[in-house]
C-alpha cells in the first residue's frame, strides 16, 4: 500500500506543547528424585481432559489467549517426560522428575513450575486432586533486579522522536500513557476514545481491558492531555484517508490494530528499535510500568495504592517493582528512628 501524500503529517506543532512542560513535570537444594510408575485410577480424571475443561474454563473467564497456551504447552510437556497420564497420579517425585530433565536455566524452570502450579490449583478447584502437595516445590533462583524508566530516560526519548510524523507521536503518546498511568500494554492497545475523561483528566477503564478484570480510574495530567487529543484529531486523519472505522486510541499508519497476536504488537517492537537505536536500555512497557510505581512511591504513596494503581491482586507482586538499594533502605529507616 502506498503512502498517501501528507497523511502522516501532523498539523498541529506538538514539540511546542512540550516545551511548555518542563523536564519535572512528568512523573512518573532440594534431594534427587525417586522414579515412579503411575497407577491407573478409576476415580481420577486424565490430564488431557482436566487440560481440555480447564481452558475452556479460562477462555469463558476472559484469559488471555498467551496465558492458556502456556498452560497448554508446559502440562503437555510434563505428560510426554513423565508418561503420568492421570491428574490424580502426578506427584512431587513426578514434578521433580520433569523438572529435572530440563536442560535450562533455573529462571526458566520457575516459569514453567509456575505454570504447573497454576494448572494443579484449578485441578485443586476442580475438586480432582485433595491436597496442595505442590505447594513446597520451588527453584531457587538469583532474582535480578529489573530497574523500571526514569524520567530522564522518558525525556531523552521524547527529544528524539519527530513529533510532526505521526507515528512517532503515537509512540511518545503511548510511553507517556504507559509511564503516567501504569498501564499493561496488552490494556493499551485495547484502549478506545471512550476510555478517556477529559474533563477530569482520568482514563475510566472496564474490567474487559484489564488483566486482573477489576474497573479502575487512573488520572493524568495536563502534558498528556494535549498528546492525546493531538492524537485524536491525527488518527481521525489516517482512518478517512484508509476508510477505516474503529475507535481505538492507538493504531497504525493504516488505521489498523496495533497488536495482531499475543507476540505481535507494534508499539513494543517500535520501543525495542528506539531502545538500540538510542541505547535507551530502560524504555519497554514493563520498565515504563514499573517506573510508573517507583515514580508514585518516591512522591509519597503507600504501597496498598499503588498495588491498585498496577491492577496486582497481591502485594507481595508490588513490592518486587519498588526495589530499594541497600543505601535507600538505611536512609529511610533513618527518619524512623
Amino acid at each position: 500500500m502506498t503512502k498517501r501524500k501528507g497523511l502522516f503529517d501532523v498539523k498541529v506543532d506538538v514539540r511546542s506543547l512540550l516545551e511548555d512542560f518542563p523536564v519535572s513535570t512528568l512523573t512518573h537444594s532440594r534431594s534427587k528424585p525417586i522414579m515412579e510408575c503411575s497407577g491407573h485410577h478409576s476415580d481420577t480424571i486424565l490430564i488431557s481432559k482436566a487440560l481440555d475443561v480447564i481452558t475452556r474454563q479460562m477462555k469463558v473467564s476472559g484469559n488471555r489467549s498467551r496465558t492458556i497456551s502456556d498452560y497448554v504447552l508446559h502440562v503437555e510437556h510434563f505428560q510426554s517426560v513423565t508418561n503420568v497420564k492421570y491428574v490424580g497420579d502426578i506427584t512431587a517425585n513426578s514434578i521433580y522428575q520433569w523438572l529435572d530433565s530440563m536442560e535450562v536455566s533455573n529462571q526458566t524452570k520457575l516459569t514453567r513450575l509456575k505454570c504447573l502450579k497454576a494448572f494443579l490449583s484449578r485441578c485443586f478447584d476442580n475438586r480432582w486432586i485433595e491436597m496442595k502437595f505442590w505447594k513446597t516445590i520451588n527453584i531457587k533462583v538469583d532474582q535480578k533486579v529489573k530497574e523500571g524508566a526514569t524520567e530522564h530516560d522518558v525525556n531523552v526519548l521524547l527529544s528524539l522522536l519527530d513529533l510532526s510524523n505521526f507515528v512517532q507521536l503515537r509512540d511518545a503518546t503511548a510511553v507517556l500513557v504507559m509511564f503516567k498511568t501504569g498501564i499493561r500494554i496488552n490494556t493499551l492497545v485495547q484502549l478506545e476514545e471512550r476510555h478517556i475523561d477529559f474533563d477530569n483528566k482520568v482514563l475510566n477503564l472496564e474490567g474487559s481491558v484489564m488483566k486482573n478484570h477489576q474497573q479502575i480510574k487512573l488520572p493524568f495530567d495536563e502534558l498528556l492531555k494535549k498528546l492525546l487529543q493531538v492524537l485524536i484529531k491525527q488518527n481521525a486523519v489516517i482512518r478517512r484517508g484508509y476508510g477505516k472505522s474503529n475507535s481505538l486510541l492507538f493504531i497504525t499508519k493504516y488505521g489498523d490494530i496495533i497488536s495482531t497476536s499475543p507476540t505481535h504488537n507494534n508499539i513494543q517492537k517500535r520501543l525495542n528499535k528506539y531502545a538500540s537505536m538510542y541505547g535507551l536500555k530502560n524504555i519497554n512497557p514493563h520498565a515504563l510500568r514499573r517506573g510508573f510505581a517507583k515514580s508514585l512511591l518516591d512522591k509519597g504513596a503507600n504501597v496498598a495504592v499503588i498495588s491498585k494503581a498496577l491492577g496486582h491482586s497481591d502485594i507481595s507482586v508490588t513490592t518486587k517493582y519498588l526495589h530499594f538499594d541497600v543505601d535507600e533502605v538505611a536512609n529511610n529507616l533513618r527518619t524512623y528512628l
